[in-house]
């Protein structure tokens, strides 16, 4: 796969609540040096991002809900609203997870349905947090998010403890066809682990391991070799 083709599906994901300005501008730099689609950012963070990222070409997203997923649908929206108003240009918002937990996918696409509907064109990605779902309870959550409305089905916060693996992507590939996204989200932090997701069905895929991807295809590109960096396990 082309640098390029490895830059299109890359969210910068710059979310841990720890990060200061200064950690949130180093990320934000970093992004834009690597060309990456956009940055998933905290939605305090939208505004100033888009101003910092404005002429490079990275496209600004944020998260909703995150990351429990249990504010309520007014939270939601209102959360939608002002990241929308602040320039966001995608939003990843969290399933309801408790509803889904309950089986209630009724209110789980509810609970969707009210943002997609604010959000309008824009894309709306739905995090189901799949290390707290069943196989069973992946299929009817992402039947829940496609009836709702997402353009998106996205695997983690990267905050439960569990994060994107193969088998829930080719699953969540599986239940929602061909012509809604797949996010990989959360512990994708080498390049091997994003090829993977890749063949499994992933279109898309979050990670603040971003450079050190890229710098790995450029290597495997001059070499024909892996380096022996590894993953970047510090990274989201």
């Amino acid at each position: 796969m082309s640098a390029d083709a490895v830059r299109r599906l890359i969210d910068h994901a710059i979310l841990k609540p720890e990060l200061s300005r200064s950690d949130v501008d180093a990320q934000l730099d970093e992004a834009a040096a690597h060309r990456v689609f956009s940055v998933c950012v905290r939605p305090g963070d939208v505004l100033h991002a888009v101003e910092r990222l404005q002429g490079t070409g990275v496209g600004v997203g944020t998260v909703i809900g995150f990351p429990h997923g249990t504010t309520s649908t007014a939270a939601k929206v209102a959360e939608s609203l002002q990241a929308l108003a602040d320039g966001a240009f995608e939003l990843d918002m969290v399933q309801d997870i408790g509803a889904a937990k309950s089986g209630d996918w009724q209110r789980v696409e509810r609970d969707v349905r009210a943002v997609v509907d604010v959000a309008g064109d824009t894309v709306v990605k739905v995090i189901l947090e799949t290390a707290y779902l069943t196989d069973d309870e992946i299929v009817a959550a992402s039947r829940a998010a496609v009836a709702g409305g997402a353009a998106f089905v996205k695997t983690s916060t990267g905050f439960a403890g569990g994060g994107a693996t193969v088998e829930h992507i080719r699953l969540m590939r599986e239940t929602v066809g061909a012509d809604t996204g797949v996010k990989a989200s959360g512990g994708v932090r080498g390049l091997d682990t994003l090829l993977q997701m890749v063949d499994a069905g992933a279109t898309r895929i979050g990670t603040s391991a971003s450079a050190r991807i890229l710098d790995e295809v450029a290597h495997r590109a001059a070499t024909g070799a892996a380096s022996d960096r590894g993953d970047d396990t510090s990274s989201y």
